[in-house]
């Protein structure tokens, strides 16, 4: 799976398909001498974040340099950058990553640092403090969620649970969810076609949106809830057409037709669920715990919103997992790898991990800091309860290093509409899935070697 050691980057081979997501190949960037601060405060020093505007503020990076000294210089998150920066030699000394699918997808290519020394000589992130989502940032090769670590969530969501507003489902007179026992997907869709209200051929309200971060790790996290895997053994192809794979994808695609919630085939002008759900405009939405750090802001909104079980198929097993786990790596070649790991340490178990964990915005990624977690009002106390609950049902689902969310996304969005307008049979749209991603996959497959 690594490429051979010492081998040099090739800028045109890595980005052959990454500006449309696809997974392409790169050789290994040796790493110069690792050297760990254990905890200590910087001294000066200067670390490049690639970053998104949102993953750290203004007021955070002049903290850090309160805290521990150490100057943060942010630049924005963009791939082909990234690339760019690795080939040439000069990497961010940590990137902005989501554990779910860049994980493997970078492991694979032998251009993250190993962390795991890192962790074993940390005071502050302790390897028995981790929450189990970390895994997702582990790779061993072949499978994610074993090995080497290469990066740590911020926080998290199981993001197959859902909130619901239960003033809508008083007005449509359906019943609510269990707290802590799923309902089915099917009654889930059933729900959402009772809920959703239409005006003039519009429609005013939503009876549920279930999207998922991304819909490939969402098929994944579908095909799991059934009982089968999206993927080969060996991660080098994808198969619609196994009975389990099958049914998630017959069930997305039924939502769709429903036109219960958005899609690609009914977008939410809003673009995500938060402003819409706030809206009272949404009677459901598969966002998770973290859409909680929005409800929580909302004294009106809060007391009337439940988080309920990710919802299981009849005959399927239960799964909760998470399909994002946002954080950071580290790149081989990043040049200052001592006070980028004392920036990892303050980000993910200091200052803004506690400030995080105490917003409601996820679940935080140290089990210590559990007890931040909003619990003052009954509805807080309620949504943890439910949260709590379901922590055990979590599972890492592994994901294919062959190519990222994105370039299937797109080659999904591609096909899915005409199966959505009832155009085409699900059947049809298994085999051109097939078709399309594993060619994608099988070019990545040779490019990793």
């Amino acid at each position: 799976m690594h490429p051979h050691a010492g081998a040099s980057l090739s800028r045109r081979r890595f980005l052959a398909l990454s500006a449309a997501g696809a997974a392409t190949g790169a050789a290994a960037l040796s790493g110069c001498a690792m050297q760990v601060s254990g905890g200590v405060s910087g001294g000066g020093e200067t670390v490049t974040l690639m970053v998104k505007p949102d993953d750290i503020s203004p007021e955070l990076v002049r903290q850090a340099q309160k805290d521990i000294g150490v100057k943060i210089v942010t630049v924005r998150y963009d791939i082909t950058k990234l690339i760019g920066m690795m080939t040439n030699g000069a990497p961010p000394d940590l990137v902005r990553g989501v554990g779910a699918t860049d994980a493997p997808y970078f492991a694979a290519r032998d251009v993250m640092e190993d962390l795991d020394p890192y962790f074993a000589r940390s005071n502050i992130l302790r390897v028995d403090d981790l929450d189990p989502v970390n895994d997702l940032w582990r790779f061993d090769g072949r499978t994610q969620g074993m090995g080497p670590r290469y990066g740590m969530a911020k926080d998290f969501s199981q993001d197959s649970m859902f909130w619901y507003n239960t003033a809508l489902f008083d007005k449509a007179g359906v019943d609510y969810p269990p707290e802590t026992e799923p309902v089915t997907f099917e009654e889930w869709l059933e729900n959402a076609k009772r809920l959703t209200r239409r005006k003039s051929g519009q429609t005013t309200v939503f009876g549920g949106s279930y999207n998922g971060v991304l819909t490939p790790n969402l098929l994944a996290s579908l095909t799991a809830a059934a009982g089968g895997s999206l993927f080969s053994d060996d991660f080098s192809r994808v198969d619609f057409t196994t009975p389990e794979a099958r049914k998630a994808l017959n069930w997305y695609i039924e939502y769709g037709r429903a036109r219960v919630g958005p899609s690609i085939i009914q977008p939410d002008p809003n673009t995500w669920d938060g402003p819409t759900f706030q809206a009272n405009r949404m009677a459901m939405s598969n966002s998770g715990y973290w859409l909680g750090g929005l409800i929580n802001a909302d004294k009106k909104l809060a007391p009337l919103a439940r988080l309920a079980p990710a919802p299981i198929f009849e005959g399927g097993q239960r799964v909760s997992p998470c399909q994002a786990g946002t954080g950071l790596w580290m790149p081989k070649k990043a040049k200052n790898k001592d006070a980028a790991w004392r920036v990892f340490e303050w980000f993910f178990g200091e200052g803004p991990a506690k400030a995080r964990a105490s917003s409601g915005w996820g679940i935080p990624t140290l089990k210590s800091l559990r007890p931040l977690m909003p619990a003052q009002e009954d509805y807080q106390k309620r949504v943890l309860k439910v949260q709590n609950a379901e922590l055990k049902h979590f599972s890492v689902i592994a994901y294919t290093p062959y190519a990222t969310a994105d370039s299937l996304y797109a080659l999904f969005n591609q096909e899915a509409p005409a199966a959505m307008n009832g155009r085409m049979s699900v059947d049809t749209l298994a085999g051109r899935l097939n078709s399309a991603m594993n060619e994608q996959l099988k070019r990545g497959k040779e490019q990793v070697g």
